[in-house]
């Protein structure tokens, strides 16, 4: 039933994009799906219910705050302000005609955006959760768990026993806050991008940038002496092919944390994407029978999209616990044959 109201939530949200776009010309989806999956200095919920977020820019060392409603006039329309632009949702310096000066070097935008304030609300519930989590295990200690606790312990459970111990072994209890935050927030925040009026922060290749290379200094400042020997001399490969198998071995140490990124950042998107594209038919055909139709694709990819956004954060906290499992093996000598201590295959 509540996925139902988020889908009626969605296609009353694009019905009135709709028929804005309606009233200024033919509609155009992909405007609004971009509109969408990008980040924004707003946080529109539905039509005419809008968060103006705070816009923090430092110029030249000069701190200016103020609200984005600013840039937006009664029709809410784009204009400058107070020697600002907003263009394709980015801010720039404005010329004397109001016009954005794209070259302007001085300026540095830390606003909160509509991804930011997203963010802000998931770690948030991340901590009301799991410390709520943590008062249920002192009062009720020796006693099965209860409540919001026994749902999550078999998911804690099955990332220590399953993820953590299975691929990096004995040492995997140093890695066991990474990989449950990264999991939680990562699942978490897709499932909060499902919501109505949800920003589509895993969505954002800056963020699943962010991830990745968190993944990517663990995994290094992890590697034992057995990890680097393996890059700068790979067992069994003849000395002369050292300068080929070195430059590929390091290339391969980001990758790695790049195919993280771009999966999770792909997945997420291209989900919002159909099912927008779906609901977008309705408007662009105008026809009845369209119109169930892509109703029952569009509300068969949003209980998919379900499963995705637990799967993608399984993926991600799974290959994580790979890297670094890779980084602290301890692995056997092997001479040039490619035998190892004991001489066997």
């Amino acid at each position: 039933m509540k996925k139902l109201l988020v889908l009626l939530f969605s296609f009353l949200t694009i019905a009135a994009h709709a028929s804005e776009s309606a009233e200024g010309g033919e509609f155009r989806p992909g405007d609004m799906i971009t509109h969408h999956i990008a980040d924004d200095y707003t946080w529109h919920f539905a039509d005419g219910v809008v968060l103006y977020l705070p816009v923090i820019l430092v110029d030249n060392g000069d701190v200016n705050m103020f609200s984005s409603s600013n840039f937006y006039n009664e029709h809410h329309e784009i204009v400058p302000y107070n020697g600002y632009a907003l263009e394709h949702g980015h801010i720039y310096k404005a010329n004397a005609e109001g016009e954005p000066m794209e070259e302007y070097a001085g300026l540095y935008d830390f606003s909160i955006t509509k991804n930011v304030a997203s963010m802000f609300v998931s770690v948030a519930l991340l901590f009301i959760v799991f410390f709520s989590i943590a008062a249920s295990y002192k009062k009720n200690a020796g006693k099965a768990p209860r409540g919001m606790q026994s749902f999550f312990e078999p998911i804690i459970i099955f990332i220590r026993d399953e993820i953590a111990k299975a691929n990096i072994g004995p040492k995997y209890e140093r890695y066991m806050p990474y990989l449950l935050t990264i999991f939680f927030f990562i699942w978490f925040n897709n499932l909060l991008g499902l919501m109505p009026g949800g920003a589509n922060l895993t969505g954002n290749i800056a963020v699943t940038l962010v991830l990745a290379i968190l993944t990517l200094l663990i995994t290094v400042f992890s590697g034992n002496k057995s990890y680097w020997g393996h890059i700068f001399a790979t067992p069994g490969v003849p000395k002369w092919l050292a300068p080929i198998m070195i430059p590929v071995e390091l290339i391969g140490i980001f990758t790695k944390p790049f195919s993280l990124m771009v999966r999770l950042f792909a997945n997420i998107t291209a989900g919002h994407i159909i099912i927008l594209s779906l609901f977008s038919l309705i408007f662009i055909f105008e026809s009845l029978a369209v119109g169930p139709l892509s109703v029952a694709f569009a509300t068969f990819m949003n209980f998919l999209e379900l499963f995705v956004a637990l799967l993608q954060a399984y993926i991600f906290t799974l290959l994580s616990a790979m890297y670094f499992g890779g980084a602290v093996e301890e692995h056997d000598h092997v001479d040039d044959m490619g035998f190892g201590d004991g001489g066997h295959h």
